[in-house]
C-alpha cells in the first residue's frame, strides 16, 4: 500500500520505518523537503506526498494540523482515508489546544469526504512501531466513522505489530476527544515511572464474576 506520512518528526519517521519494515510503499511529506535529506527515507513535498498516496498520516504537531491540511486543500484529500495521530498541547504540555473536542473531529468536519480514523495518540513513537517490546499485553485504541476505514486502519495497525486482539474500536470520531485527552494523564505517568515509552491495556472484568 502506497502511504503518505505528513510530518518528518520523530512520529513521521518512527511510523514510515515501521511501515515500510512492513512491506508498504512510504513518503514522508515535508515543507522544505529539500532540507530533509538526512532521515534516511524517501521524502516529498506535501502536495506530491498526499497525491501518491493511498493512505495519509497526520503526524504533524496538532495545534497546526488543520492549518496544513487547509493548505492542501479538500479535493486533494477527498476520498483517501486519514489516519491522524495528532494531538494539540501547549508548549509546556501541560494544556491542550482541543479542549472541548479533538483534533480529530475537527479534521472530519472540516474533510467531510475524507474518511478519519483517530489511532496511535496514546502512547510515544516507539511503542506506536514496537509493541513487543513493552512487558506486557497493550491496547491500541480506533476511533472514526468509516467501518471500512477502520478496517483497512487496523489492518495497518497489525503491520506494525498490534494483532486484532490489541485493537479496540471505541466507536465514532467523537470519542477520538478520550484518546487525546489520554494526553495529559500520559504525561503524568511519564513522569511518574521516569520515561516515555510505556502503555496501558484495557482489562476487562473476570467471566467469572460477571
Amino acid at each position: 500500500m502506497r502511504l503518505g506520512i505528513l510530518g518528518t518528526g520523530n512520529v513521521g519517521r518512527a511510523l514510515a520505518r515501521g511501515w515500510s519494515a512492513g512491506g508498504h510503499e512510504v513518503v514522508l511529506g515535508s515543507r522544505l523537503p529539500e532540507e530533509r535529506t538526512d532521515v534516511g527515507l524517501p521524502v516529498a513535498g506535501l502536495d506530491e506526498a498526499v497525491a501518491q498516496a493511498e493512505v495519509l498520516v497526520n503526524a504533524t504537531p496538532g495545534t497546526v494540523s488543520l492549518q496544513l491540511l487547509h493548505s492542501l486543500g479538500a479535493s486533494a484529500l477527498a476520498g483517501k482515508l486519514l489516519i491522524d495521530v495528532g494531538v494539540g498541547l501547549s508548549d509546556d504540555f501541560t494544556e491542550l489546544s482541543h479542549p472541548n473536542s479533538s483534533l480529530g473531529e475537527q479534521i472530519q468536519e472540516a474533510f467531510p469526504l475524507t474518511s478519519v480514523v483517530k489511532t496511535l495518540c496514546t502512547m510515544d513513537s516507539t511503542a506506536m512501531i514496537a509493541p513487543d517490546g513493552l512487558a506486557g499485553p497493550t491496547t491500541v485504541f480506533l476511533s472514526g466513522d468509516d467501518a471500512a476505514a477502520k478496517r483497512t486502519t487496523g489492518r495497518l495497525l497489525t503491520d506494525l505489530g498490534w494483532p486484532p486482539s490489541s485493537q479496540l474500536d471505541i466507536g465514532g470520531i467523537t470519542t477520538a476527544r478520550g484518546q487525546e485527552h489520554f494526553a495529559l494523564l500520559f504525561m503524568g505517568i511519564a513522569g511518574g515511572l521516569g520515561a516515555h515509552t510505556f502503555n496501558i491495556n484495557v482489562v476487562p472484568a473476570s467471566t467469572a464474576h460477571t
